[in-house]
């Protein structure tokens, strides 16, 4: 069968071995229901008791501040949402750059009353110092900020954000979703009230994530029922899933700091190549993710060029995965203030624990003969 290399770990990961490894008993014999009285069900729950401890410890937090959800859409949904019901309508104010899982339920929140206010960033993807204070001068009741960009990898100074915001009295909630396994991240250093993580993104499966948040915030919950998940997410809970993202978080946490220096060199080694053929970059000089390079360059169509690498064997992306079925350019992109024709020829390429240097030396030469064709194509029907 074909496969591509793969340079769209942003998107999804592969599960890991050791994580598949640890999740098996899960998907045979242990196979209780958690809660349930019998011996069964006492190792189902034992079981999720140590893969949060194992999550908290990876975000620096208390294991009675995990709340296990089906995913990171599920998560910010259940924040936002949730604290907006027990508050009386005010202002929730998000960054220009957020994800759709963030944008699309704080939309929802004006039927009730609420005000939405987008936070500018700058050029190069970060907050805007004076679009943030007028902001605050708003008081607004919620702010959600990511930590790290999905298509950029821009990283935002939520430690000083969440600072000013509880300040002005507002809950700060960011998604971090991205960040987690690639850069040091600590619920409690960061000082916000609620942060969302989710386990495809560091080598765990799909379909777990979880919202981390303070005891002393109150949520109403999304989903109402046994009262699983201190009553926030109730559902029989994905036993084999949650394990998987226990160890995902601590196998990714263990090799952080070996792992992003390697990426980094190759995502240096990278964009060095592109920039040599006359890409660029977007927010090259600021700081990023360690495995993220966001590019374009003029006259080329992000989703041409993508499906064209897809049949060189190199699986990469034009933007957010949850956003591709959507033709308009990056959102992130707009709101950075880049024209709309470089916009729609963004291509990302996000690496992960399987890149090589010559991955990237393969997947450069490529792009080199790709760009070259499509030149000459546009040439030739000029002249004609």
């Amino acid at each position: 069968m074909f496969a591509p290399v793969y340079l769209d770990w942003n998107a999804t990961t592969p599960l890991d071995p050791l994580v598949r490894a640890a999740m098996l008993p899960w998907l045979d014999a242990r196979f209780g229901n958690a809660s349930s009285r019998h011996e069964y069900g006492r190792q189902a729950r034992a079981a999720i008791d140590e893969a949060r401890a194992r999550v908290a410890a990876a975000v620096g937090a208390h294991p009675t501040e995990v709340i296990f959800t089906s995913c990171g859409s599920e998560a910010n949904n259940l924040f936002i949402k949730g604290a907006a019901a027990l508050m009386k309508p005010g202002l929730v104010a998000i960054s220009a750059i957020e994800h759709p899982c963030v944008r699309e339920p704080a939309k929802q929140l004006r039927r009730g009353g609420w005000s939405l206010r987008e936070i500018a960033v700058d050029a190069a993807g970060r907050i805007d110092g004076d679009d943030w204070k007028a902001v605050l001068e708003a008081k607004p009741s919620l702010v959600s900020v990511m930590l790290a960009n999905n298509e950029t990898g821009v990283l935002q100074d939520v430690a000083a954000l969440a600072r000013d915001a509880r300040t002005a009295g507002a809950w700060f909630h960011s998604d971090a979703v991205q960040a987690l396994g690639k850069i040091p991240v600590d619920f409690r250093a960061l000082g916000v009230h609620a942060m969302t993580f989710s386990g495809h993104k560091i080598g765990g499966p799909l379909g777990v994530g979880a919202l981390v948040i303070d005891k002393r915030i109150e949520l109403a919950p999304l989903i109402a029922g046994g009262g699983q998940e201190r009553g926030l997410r109730s559902g029989t809970e994905n036993v084999a899933a949650i394990v998987g993202f226990g160890a995902a978080c601590e196998h990714a946490t263990a090799r952080l700091e070996d792992e992003a220096r390697r990426l980094a060199g190759l995502r240096d080694r990278l964009e060095a190549g592109l920039i040599a053929s006359g890409m660029r970059i977007f927010s090259v000089d600021t700081p990023r993710l360690p495995n993220t390079t966001f590019f374009a360059a003029d006259g080329f169509d992000g989703e041409t060029l993508v499906a064209k690498l897809d049949r060189a064997g190199f699986a990469c992306a034009s933007g957010s995965a949850c956003s591709s079925a959507n033709p308009e350019p990056s959102h992130t992109l707009l709101a950075m203030g880049v024209e709309h024709e470089a916009a729609r020829g963004a291509v990302r390429v996000s690496l992960g624990r399987d890149t090589t240097l010559t991955d990237v030396e393969g997947f450069l030469a490529a792009f080199e003969r790709l760009t070259n064709q499509l030149n000459n194509l546009t040439a030739m029907a000029v002249q004609s």
